[in-house]
């Protein structure tokens, strides 16, 4: 592709799912687009690329795996984080009863901080493993406090 037709590419977006908690104290998933692509080297000689630079943040890294089976019953995310599969497929219900299922590449931000006990005195989310893998994931956990609870459109 010529330089031309390159820059009339129109700009990506990557989709989401985003755990958050509402005004009620309820946890719920909302489908988010990040857009606002970029078109950008990474340095050097490498050839333009679209990035989204999301935010700059303290941040700690885990890997995770959760065995064939495992569930994680009820329970808030215990910071904001960005979670990426890396093998196999994973489920979260919210309090609102919305359960979904991911597998590789399907990212999901876990910001259901400050939820309220419905009548079950259930707060946050279940989640866990579908199939007969294991789940791999990559865990980007968020030290600053601003991230606590964030809303699906604090990341547009």
């Amino acid at each position: 592709m010529n330089k031309e037709n390159d820059k009339r590419q129109q700009a990506p977006s990557l989709s989401y799912w985003h755990v958050f908690t509402d005004e009620e104290g309820i946890s719920r998933q909302k489908k988010v687009e990040l857009t606002n692509f970029e078109k950008e080297s990474m340095g050097g000689d490498a050839a333009e690329q679209w990035n989204k630079h999301l935010m700059d943040a303290a941040t700690h890294i885990m890997f995770a795996e959760m065995p064939v089976g495992w569930v994680g019953e009820w329970h808030e995310n215990p910071k904001p984080q960005w979670i990426i599969p890396l093998s196999g497929r994973w489920f979260v219900e919210t309090m609102d009863g919305m359960r979904v299922e991911m597998g590789v590449g399907e990212l999901s931000f876990g910001g259901d901080q400050n939820t309220k006990p419905n009548k079950n005195n259930n707060r946050g989310h279940v989640s866990g493993t579908v199939g007969d893998q294991p789940v791999k994931l990559m865990i980007i956990q968020l030290k600053d406090e601003k991230w606590v609870a964030a809303q699906p459109d604090d990341f547009s």
